[in-house]
Parts: structure tokens; C-alpha cells; sequence
């Protein structure tokens, strides 16, 4: 898919998992999801062999019966499913003239008021060189360059902004930007399993998202790494610290040592900010992470953080190393052995106030970290769907 076929898949998908009735019209394609409803109209296909007809008369020029009779047809077959339809939005058909018939259609679909339209623009064919020896003066070409009453205009950068402003002669306050996104989960190839935590637990809030990879035990220290939380939540309250072992099998008194953590975690208000995953379990049952799934934490945390007191070795500092993701660490032989003087380490006996400084210098300077915060905040697609696009929706049913 390009670029556009991803965004009304993405907006479809993500509106409807927001409660909203969303229905997706296309000239080709099949359904794609249960909870959103599909329409084909063959007119809207720039593949279609009529439509190609069509639009080889338009580029020279002539504006026949064909393309009359086309317009009508679409006009028709929306009409028909856009009057129980509060919203449309309309991807590229009235900024593109790849099927000219369709931005007619959609014209006199805004003059009857049967629904409200958003202009949904990507591209410009009166900005494109390529595509300007196929257009012409007047009808229809000129819909393409001519506000629409009542239409909001939308496009997907800053400077597709201007350039829209440009074509239309209107102030750019007219105009919304709303950018692509990406879906994390997805491009970094994690389980369902991963998602349904992250959901729950609203980690994509976190900020940073450190990782304890560690058995529920005494010496992996787990309670300093509560205490460097309870620090850097100060300086940055959205910090989480997600531990993923179980308790120890072999020691009954493992048990209350995570009963301690617990009365630690609460005495300090961190429920929501640490969060042991062997309690997410359903129906309150234990939940025994798979490998999986860690791997999973390990491409999407911001951190490492191995307070522990003694290790074999430090696996998970090699892994953390595999998954590029910075390491704060006890100063411990073994971790100086695998980390070999490229992981940050500290003193575990120390004040855990020092480390949580380090980290706080580390979020504040590292662009790596803060373009990643910035890609999750701002650019995945839930936040854009949530933050952009349900209010546009919403604020163009009021108008």
C-alpha cells in the first residue's frame, strides 16, 4: 500500500476502535475489518477502463457526455450511502485530477449539503509539473484550485500547508495539518501479547520506559531500582519501571520479598509508575512472560536498569546491546566484563538520587531518546487519531 491507502486504513481501523460507525468507500479493494463497513463503487476505480476513457478525453481537453454521465453515476452511488453519513473524508479526490468525474461527483455532493466533507490533501496536481500538461482552464480542472463552501481542509504537513493556502487563496488558519503516522507495534514486529500490556498498563505513556529483566529476587536489587523511580518521578512523573520475572521458585521468601516491593511501591505512590508483570495475569492468575514477548520490551523500552547486587555473568546487558538500548548498571565485575566500558554504571550501595540524575541528563540530551518520545507522543497513529482527527470529525459536525 502507499502512503494514502495506509492512512485511511489506519483511520478506519483506529475510529472504529474509538466507538465511532465507520464506513470506507473505494473503487477497488475488499473489506479489510469487521467493525468497519465497506462499499466498492467501480466509477471511483482510476483503473477502471471507463474511467481511463474518461480521462483521456479530459487531458485533451474535452469535456464530453462520457464524462457527464460518469459524474452523474458516482454522484448517484454516494448520494446513496453518504446520506446517512454525518463526515466524509476524502483522500486526494479534490486536490488530484486522476478521476476528475469523482471530484465532480463530490462537488454536487457538497452543494446538497447530503454531507459534511473533509479535504483530505496529500498532493496537488496544479503544484506537480508532471500533471500540469493535463490540465486545463474552467470546469473541471478548476475544482481543484477553488475553495469549497463549507469544506475543511486538511493536509499532512507544514508545508503542504502553505502551498494549499497558496492554491486556494486562503489564510492558512483554514487549514489543519495532520501528519502520517506509524504504527509501533507493527513496524517493530511485536506479538498481540505485547500490545494487550502496553494497552493495559499505558506504557507508551512512559517517559522513560525503563526495563528490569530479573527474577523477583533479593540480589537483583529491585528495590533500589524502586528507589531510583521514586527519584526521577520528581523530575519526570511519567517515568515506569516494568520488572518482568516472576518471584524466585525456589526460595519461599521470595513472596515476601515482593510483598516488600509492593508495600514500596505503594508507600511511594508508584502503582503507576512500576509495574510487575507477573501480576497481569488474567482472572488474577500468574503471568510467566514469554521470551517473546521480553524480546518484544527490549525493542520498545528507553532503558536498561540492572541494579543488581551480584550476577554469573549479565546476559541482558547483551541483549540490551542486540536491541540498542543504553544500559544504567551496577559497577559490578561481571556487568563491567559484558558491558566492556560501554554501558553507564553505577554504584548500587550509592544514592539512588545520583542515578536517577544520570538518567534524567540522559532523556534531557540524548536525541536518539527524544526523537523516539517524539515518534510514540506525537506520531504513532492512536495519538494522531485521538488528538487530530476525532476532533476535526467532531468540530465539522458542529459547523
Amino acid at each position: 500500500m502507499g502512503g494514502v491507502e495506509s492512512t485511511i486504513y489506519h483511520h478506519a481501523r483506529l475510529l472504529a476502535d474509538f466507538g465511532l460507525k465507520v464506513t470506507v468507500i473505494a473503487g477497488r479493494g475488499e473489506d479489510f475489518n469487521p467493525d468497519v463497513e465497506f462499499h466498492l463503487i467501480p466509477g471511483l476505480n482510476t483503473r477502471d477502463e471507463y474511467v481511463q476513457l474518461v480521462s483521456k478525453e479530459l487531458a485533451r481537453g474535452a469535456v464530453t457526455s462520457k464524462f457527464d454521465r460518469l459524474r452523474d453515476h458516482i454522484t448517484s452511488d454516494l448520494a446513496r450511502i453518504l446520506s446517512d453519513i454525518d463526515v466524509c473524508i476524502v483522500h486526494n479526490a479534490m486536490s488530484l485530477h486522476l478521476n476528475l468525474s469523482l471530484t465532480a461527483a463530490l462537488k454536487k455532493i457538497n452543494d446538497e449539503k447530503i454531507t459534511r466533507l473533509v479535504a483530505w490533501n496529500h498532493d496537488f496536481a496544479w503544484h506537480d509539473k508532471l500533471y500540469i500538461p493535463d490540465l486545463h482552464e474552467g470546469y473541471p480542472w478548476d475544482l481543484l484550485r477553488t475553495p469549497w463552501s463549507g469544506v475543511k481542509y486538511v493536509v499532512v504537513s507544514e508545508h503542504r500547508k502553505i502551498r494549499l493556502a497558496e492554491l486556494l487563496d486562503i489564510p492558512e488558519t483554514e487549514i489543519e495539518v495532520v501528519t502520517p503516522g506509524v504504527d509501533i507495534f507493527e513496524f517493530l514486529e511485536c506479538h498481540n501479547l505485547t500490545k494487550e500490556l502496553f494497552d493495559k498498563l499505558d506504557l507508551l505513556k512512559a517517559n522513560p520506559l525503563m526495563l528490569l529483566p530479573a527474577r523477583i529476587i533479593p540480589r537483583k536489587n529491585i528495590k533500589y531500582a524502586l528507589n531510583i523511580t521514586a527519584a526521577l518521578v520528581e523530575k519526570m512523573p511519567n517515568s515506569m519501571l516494568v520488572i518482568t520475572g516472576p518471584p524466585g521458585p525456589h526460595n519461599p521468601k521470595n513472596l515476601e520479598y515482593l510483598n516488600n516491593l509492593k508495600k514500596i511501591r505503594k508507600d511511594n505512590n508508584l502503582e503507576k509508575n512500576v509495574h510487575f508483570l507477573y501480576e497481569q495475569g488474567k482472572d488474577g492468575e500468574p503471568f510467566i512472560l514469554p521470551d517473546k514477548i521480553v524480546s518484544d520490551l527490549f525493542r520498545i523500552a528507553d532503558l536498561l536498569l540492572f541494579p543488581s547486587s551480584r550476577e554469573g555473568f549479565g546476559i541482558p546487558v547483551l541483549e540490551a546491546g542486540l536491541a540498542k538500548l543504553p544500559v544504567f548498571a551496577s559497577d559490578i565485575p561481571p556487568i563491567r566484563e559484558s558491558g566492556d566500558g560501554y554501558v553507564n554504571l553505577f554504584d548500587s550501595d550509592g544514592d539512588p538520587k545520583n542515578v536517577a540524575e544520570c538518567i534524567y541528563e540522559f532523556a534531557l540530551k540524548d536525541n536518539v531518546h527524544k526523537l523516539r518520545r517524539r515518534v510514540i507522543e506525537q506520531f504513532s497513529w492512536s495519538a494522531i487519531v485521538k488528538n487530530k482527527v476525532i476532533p476535526i470529525i467532531n468540530n465539522t459536525q458542529d459547523v
